[in-house]
């Protein structure tokens, strides 16, 4: 008995280890909270300017709003991890790049592709739910190399995405859901990224 408790914690340990070579360490968790604030500052001036669309020149204001905050958020985030990688250029950073974009890649595609369908079929409203959505799976996607707690991340995106598609109560574009998602999602994550990095230090 003694020896299969012994293996059981073993077992536990090699797990915990293999879960922590796997995290992703090329995400800086400031990147996510400043991107996480501009998508609030977004919510802000969409609120001033047209908080909720209605005709279809006030649709393409709003996603020309949201894209812009969008390529923001992209190159923030991206280019912490550039320099991240320019920093620690080895074999286990080039490995974890890929892997992070084999996981994360189809999420991205597909969500770029369904957003210019929906735009050129004049469906705006239907954007905050497909994004959220799609956010949902590639969070979930690359959970392993995430940390702890970004399931429920993307589980609470996954459950916003399921509203705002399926709830008629809600108009996905007024000016206070993409704050509300993606402000604190993005500010979730980066909190998240902070402690784990305090934890190892």
């Amino acid at each position: 008995m003694i020896e299969v408790n012994r293996a059981i914690a073993d077992l536990a340990e090699v797990r915990t280890r293999l879960a922590a070579a796997q995290r992703f360490r090329g995400i800086s968790g400031i990147a996510a909270i400043v991107s996480g604030i501009v998508a609030v500052g977004a919510g802000a001036y969409q609120a001033i300017m047209l908080p909720v669309p209605h005709t279809a020149l006030e649709q393409q204001r709003y996603l020309a709003i949201w894209i812009a905050c969008l390529v923001f958020a992209l190159a923030i985030n991206y280019g912490a991890i550039g320099v991240w990688l320019a920093r620690n250029w080895n074999t286990r950073s080039r490995s974890e790049i890929r892997s992070v974009g084999m996981t994360i890649l189809p999420a991205i595609i597909l969500g770029g592709v369904a957003t210019i369908a929906l735009v050129r079929h004049g469906e705006f409203g239907l954007l905050p739910g497909l994004w959220c959505s799609a956010y949902a799976i590639g969070l979930f996607a690359s959970r392993t190399m995430l940390p702890r707690g970004a399931p429920w991340v993307a589980a609470a995106f996954g459950c916003a995405g399921a509203l705002l598609l399926l709830w008629d109560g809600i108009d996905p574009l007024a000016w206070y859901v993409m704050p509300l998602v993606f402000g604190t999602g993005q500010i979730a994550i980066g909190a998240l990224v902070l402690r784990r990095e305090d934890i190892h230090t």
